[in-house]
């Protein structure tokens, strides 16, 4: 495979690339190119993880050596699950089962677990080094990586470890690229300007998207410069906390349709329109997909959308009424989840793992 087309893989479904210069150079120059993305296990699974799941399969498709950092502490940290961490390390379990379901198989990656970081000097030393060359006020911009703000250090100490331990990840792995969410944008040039700094690897960072609560945005996201390109809150995005905002990937068929139907959808606005996120940044991205809408023969009868860029276009022009929108996405995203739970759930761990965190109290 040529360059060209290794690049055309991995910046599609992507916000951006920082920078994409220097990962044309990666791939030219490295025949072994390291990558990793870490996550809090935090409980149940909803669709806006898929993303960036769809991305470490096109990484590991390219020959990428990657990692996936299980943050068990940092969910500590976060007080993820209640901070149960034998909760937290099922979260953590359940998460590569759903990796697996998707394509991504555990022989394919290498799984790091943060309590094997923690134990190491070495990890402890570089933390050290970054907190003597970064200040306070940086470090506390970086924690809405966590979803938290500037004023929630100030009676936990700890929210204050969390940006530079994830910097710390970073370097200690010897990482070629970062992958992550959008929200974790700050965290990553943190690593950047760090790295300069220590002469430690700077790496690429690849930034996926978010997809937007179906409940849609709060109102202040929507006016002009009061949100940053990663400054993404949880009140914004779809939350385990707030299962009212998500769709989880083992949500019943009446479930997704349900929530589909009650979703953020204004006609002709594609902006921060979960609906349209569900096509663009989940069913689009499947081989071959075609998305069959049926319509009223008044309005044009049924009609199948072969890209996404043909779909926005006709739903802007108001060629398409939000209702039948959520109708075939609904259906469309339903087919989607039923291959995934077809390989999920076909473990009696899997479903027990699922059980015990249904019952968890998930905490944001």
């Amino acid at each position: 495979m040529d360059v060209e087309k290794k690049i055309d893989i991995v910046v599609r479904n992507t916000i951006e690339v920082v920078t994409k210069e220097e990962l044309v150079k990666l791939l030219i120059e490295r025949e072994k190119i390291r990558g990793y993305i870490g996550f809090e296990p935090s409980g149940l699974i909803h669709i806006g993880w898929l993303v960036w799941m769809f991305k470490v399969r096109d990484l590991i498709d390219l020959g990428v050596e990657f990692y996936i950092l299980e943050a068990t502490w940092h969910a500590y940290i976060n007080d993820k699950l209640g901070g149960d961490i034998d909760l937290i390390r099922k979260a953590a379990r359940f998460t590569r089962r759903v990796l697996e379901a998707v394509g991504v198989p555990e022989t394919s990656v290498k799984y790091v677990d943060a309590e094997e970081l923690v134990d190491s000097k070495e990890y402890w030393g570089i933390l050290l080094r970054l907190a003597k060359n970064t200040t306070l006020a940086r470090v506390k911009r970086a924690l809405t990586i966590m979803g938290r703000t500037t004023s929630e250090a100030e009676y936990d100490f700890s929210k204050l470890i969390y940006p530079l331990m994830q910097v710390t990840d970073i370097f200690y792995l010897d990482l070629d690229i970062a992958l992550g969410g959008i929200d974790q944008r700050k965290a990553h040039m943190l690593a950047r300007d760090l790295a300069e700094k220590l002469k430690f690897k700077k790496p690429v960072a690849i930034h996926t998207p978010i997809i937007t609560s179906i409940r849609g945005p709060l109102k202040k996201t929507m006016q002009s410069g009061e949100i940053e390109i990663d400054d993404v809150t949880s009140e914004f995005k779809m939350s385990k906390s707030k299962p009212e905002t998500a769709i989880f990937i083992h949500d019943s068929p009446e479930a997704v349709r349900n929530k589909i139907l009650s979703a953020y959808c204004p006609p002709r606005v594609l902006e921060f329109n979960p609906v349209i996120e569900i096509n663009k940044y989940l069913l689009f991205q499947q081989p071959g997909f075609i998305l069959h809408i049926e319509r009223p023969s008044q309005y044009g009868g049924p009609v199948d959308i072969y890209t996404i860029s043909e779909l926005e276009e006709a739903y802007l022009q108001g060629k398409i009424h939000p209702l039948d929108l959520k109708n075939a996405t609904a259906e469309a995203l339903i087919k989607m989840l039923e291959n995934i739970k077809i390989k999920l759930f076909s473990s009696k761990e899997t479903v027990k793992l699922l059980e015990d965190l249904e019952k968890a109290r998930i905490t944001r």
